[in-house]
């Protein structure tokens, strides 16, 4: 198997080979069937966009023809597909218009398929900096009904402008409460921590998390009916697991921690998290595979596989955090899922050639590189354009 010369992080060169591990295939074998047949626990991989890097209007066009086959693989893997999120580069280059064709096409690709879907609501309509909370809420409402048109179960996002405007907890129950008291159907609630979006430092009027996490339990306890789950992306397993253990019976606990994961879906005696994961993306046939095994009563199974992703994980989000969606992409396009290595808004620069090593590295050892000879001839161009031969 051939190898390459891979950058260390003292900036020497060694000679890396994989070792030969390929992912699961995405159909068949103990995988369950398309369509989110993950029975014991609700699964959703919050999926990437494909950029167009020969649009006439690139680097903010999107090649759809790529980014609905690779909705159609996650679904194939037998998980649900979380769209229009921040994985999706909400807020990083995909801009509403964008998003309201995204959604359409999903939408269609869904209906087709059969696949589960969750898609993300948010106020990014509204020009940057502070909104009113009239503002905040219409913006809300405006995409809770082009989220529901298309048949997605909405998940209501953190809002800039309602952190940049907010007082204090009392403007967050009274955005919430507006939106929640009017909604038709039950949603999903996405705290993203400060490590994600430094500009939702301070979300739910306090800086601290658990402080957080208590205020938003209290809003699910006003508005239970109206709240089906919350996903929560604050990197604090602690945090996470006294906040699932302080909601109501009837509202769910999804995990975005992709630092912890594996400990968090498979729960403990008083309860579990549902999965709503970036890291899904990029792991997701492994991921499939194992949640067979949580179907089959088969915990060990299930870490067994699943486990060893968790160094890669934490390789792709470490920080500055916001950049995770460089190492998802890369994977999808080492694993031929793109034909490039290509961003919206240029975000690849956004992480060092030295990283981009590491990821592959770490994917090899994980397990989840498809065709690990593929994957050394896509990333010997890479290595090359950064000037390393």
């Amino acid at each position: 198997m051939s190898g390459l010369r891979l950058p260390g992080d003292d900036g020497t060169l060694s000679t890396w080979r994989p070792s030969g591990a390929a992912a699961p295939a995405p159909a068949g074998g103990a995988l369950p069937p398309a369509g989110g047949a993950v029975r014991r626990r609700t699964a959703y991989a919050a999926a990437h966009v494909v950029a167009d890097p020969l649009a006439p209007d690139a680097p903010g066009a999107v090649d759809w023809d790529a980014t609905m086959a690779f909705r159609r693989h996650l679904w194939s893997c037998g998980l649900g597909v979380a769209d229009a999120m921040d994985t999706a580069q909400r807020g990083m280059g995909l801009d509403w218009p964008t998003t309201r064709e995204l959604l359409r096409r999903t939408g269609a690709e869904a209906r087709e398929s059969g696949g589960a879907w969750c898609a993300g609501v948010g106020t990014d309509q509204l020009p940057p900096g502070p909104a009113e909370i009239d503002a905040v809420v219409g913006a809300w409402r405006e995409q809770l009904a082009e989220v529901a048109a298309v048949g997605a179960v909405p998940v209501v996002m953190a809002s800039r402008a309602l952190a940049a405007a907010a007082r204090g907890p009392h403007d967050y129950h009274d955005a919430y409460g507006r939106l929640l008291t009017d909604a038709e159907g039950p949603v999903l609630l996405h705290w993203l921590g400060e490590a994600f979006d430094p500009a939702l430092a301070g979300y739910w009027g306090h800086a601290d998390p658990a402080d957080a996490a208590r205020e938003l339990a209290e809003l699910c306890a006003r508005h239970e009916g109206a709240i089906a789950g919350v996903k929560v992306s604050i990197l604090d397993a602690d945090v996470e697991v006294a906040f699932r253990r302080a909601l109501p019976p009837g509202v769910a606990c999804y995990t975005g921690d992709d630092f912890a994961y594996p400990e968090l879906i498979a729960g403990d005696a008083k309860g579990h998290s549902e999965a709503l994961l970036g890291i899904f993306d990029p792991i997701a046939p492994v991921a499939g595979a194992a949640l067979a095994r949580l179907d089959a009563d088969d915990t060990a199974g299930f870490r067994a596989l699943l486990d060893p992703t968790v160094p890669l994980s934490r390789e792709i989000f470490r920080a500055p955090t916001p950049h995770y969606k460089v190492g998802v992409v890369l994977l999808a396009y080492l694993n031929g899922h793109q034909s490039h290595f290509t961003m919206l808004g240029g975000l690849e620069s956004a992480r060092s050639i030295t990283h981009l090593a590491r990821v592959l590295r770490l994917a090899d050892t994980a397990g989840v590189l498809a065709d690990p000879d593929l994957a050394v001839a896509r990333m010997r161009p890479l290595l090359e354009r950064a000037g390393v031969s």
